[in-house]
């Protein structure tokens, strides 16, 4: 029998990585603290090719840090980091609600991702929450049908996904479960007008830092 969190061989990178991405945006593991190679590789019962390989594609997308000679961390943002990756953020979903209105009509995917938001405030699951609320802030860009604008947008809200997990810890804890998914339903209806003013507006509205830092 094998051991509990033992993964299998089929593709052991992803496994690897869906394991590690899961423990730092659960908050299981916290922002700084240091990934030892061995003790994961004992726990998922894999090699450490297939772990370094995860940690280095998990480089790549922000949730962790290799330092020299010192190892590889959880991802830290400064606030002047989240600032700037919220700043950068907002500029891109503009020019993608821009270039999307007036004509866009399927918002399948947007509403799609705004009802798992729901399901998971409701199962108070914040993992499944966070994972959501980026793929609604991914489909709300992909509207544009501008493939190099996601291409430079993905990287920007995946960084800020290790924020976001921690502050939707911290919103549970002063606001109203339900007021994310809310906020993302208001944003939501602005887009389905139609009318580019009313969904800019919505967007600026949304983009005000209702963040808690």
């Amino acid at each position: 029998m094998e051991p509990e969190g033992v993964l299998r061989p089929h593709s052991l990178v992803e496994l690897s990585m869906r394991r590690i991405r899961h423990e730092i945006l659960s908050g299981t593991l916290a922002p700084g603290e240091r990934l030892i190679e061995e003790q994961l590789t004992q726990r998922f019962g894999t090699s450490r090719a297939p772990l370094r390989e995860a940690l280095r594609l998990l480089g790549q997308q922000g949730l962790v840090e290799h330092l020299p000679r010192r190892g590889v961390r959880v991802a830290e943002l400064s606030r002047a980091d989240v600032d700037e990756l919220f700043g950068l953020r907002d500029v891109l979903e503009r020019y993608a609600v821009e270039t999307a209105l007036p004509g866009v009509t399927d918002l399948r995917d947007l509403a799609k991702a705004l009802d798992d938001m729901a399901t998971a405030v409701e199962q108070d699951d914040p993992y499944s929450e966070n994972e959501a609320h980026r793929r609604y802030h991914v489909a709300l860009v992909a509207l544009a049908g501008h493939r190099q604008l996601l291409l430079v947008y993905e990287p920007v809200i995946l960084k800020l996904q290790l924020y976001m997990a921690a502050n939707l810890r911290r919103e549970a804890e002063v606001r109203a479960p339900s007021e994310g998914v809310e906020r993302h339903q208001r944003l939501f209806d602005a887009i389905a007008s139609g009318d580019p003013a009313l969904a800019l507006d919505g967007l600026a509205r949304h983009g005000a830092r209702t963040y808690i830092g």
